[in-house]
């Protein structure tokens, strides 16, 4: 990973939200990273102490993404909704400054309009669906597994406050899966069903499944089934500072990219193979 003789400046968009709470918290207490910018609308111009119980930063809140610019702030991280993400995304590129993405449901033309943003610009641009080591894993050992089974299923379970439906990680997930196997899976023979019953036909017949269940924050499992057998492979975010060593990694790691790169694996240098 690259590295500056100095403190990586960091800012953090949405950070009254729980991620954004969660990234302050990492970056402060990482002496490699130095947090220089908070961005909120809804708690601007409050001190970010008051807002969340971060002590001793001395920031107060931004309400406005053109508060931050290059200079003052290297690398900014968003989880906040997709719509201002994007344009928090397309700003950050017009302004050179180098982003990571955790937001899920953009889609492929906002992705395609952020590849080509970010293709013109001096900054680079990471989006991953999720950041927890144990899911990026679970996802490689997902492909793993594909060649070897008939059938393949993903169930994805949230927090009953998650927006959108399938998760980032289970579309993901789904598309390795399929890409991996090379073939179609098992044609899926139910002719009659409830509507949504068997969940998401993605493709190369791969069904995905939510549930949005109080109390959960972020699990998954990929099933697959041949003649005589299962394989369970799960994945369980149990606090979500599980995602905060995957944040802090990609935070360091992003000068080394090129562009926009999709998924953690190209941070997790010669790590997963």
């Amino acid at each position: 990973m690259a590295q500056l003789d100095r403190p990586i400046k960091v800012a953090v968009f949405g950070a009254g939200g729980q991620m954004g709470i969660s990234v302050c918290k990492a970056v402060v207490a990482d002496p490699a990273l130095e947090l220089t910018k908070a961005l909120d609308p809804r708690l601007a111009g409050i001190d970010l102490g008051h807002a969340t119980s971060i002590l001793g930063t001395g920031i107060v809140v931004d309400g406005q993404r053109e508060a931050i610019v290059h200079g003052e702030v290297d690398v900014a991280v968003d989880f906040t909704e997709a719509s201002a993400c994007f344009e928090n995304a397309l700003y950050c590129a017009s302004a050179g400054i180098h982003m990571v993405i955790g937001t899920t449901g953009l889609t492929d033309a906002q992705i395609k309009e952020l590849t080509m943003a970010f293709d013109k610009s001096e900054a680079n641009c990471l989006i991953a669906p999720n950041f927890a080591i144990g899911a990026i894993l679970m996802m490689k050992f997902a492909e793993m597994a594909a060649k070897f089974f008939e059938t393949a299923e993903v169930v994805e379970l949230h927090h009953n406050r998650k927006v959108d439906a399938p998760s980032g990680t289970a579309l993901a997930t789904a598309k390795r899966i399929a890409a991996a196997k090379g073939a179609e899976f098992d044609a899926d023979p139910t002719k009659r069903e409830l509507e949504g019953a068997r969940g998401h036909r993605y493709q190369g017949g791969v069904n995905i499944h939510s549930l949005r269940i109080a109390g959960m924050v972020a699990h998954q499992e990929a099933i697959f089934g041949t003649t005589g057998q299962t394989l369970t492979i799960r994945h369980d975010s149990y606090d979500r500072t599980s995602f905060m060593p995957g944040v802090i990694m990609a935070v360091k790691g992003i000068f080394d990219l090129d562009g926009l790169v999709m998924g953690l694996d190209s941070v997790v240098d010669g790590l997963l193979g």
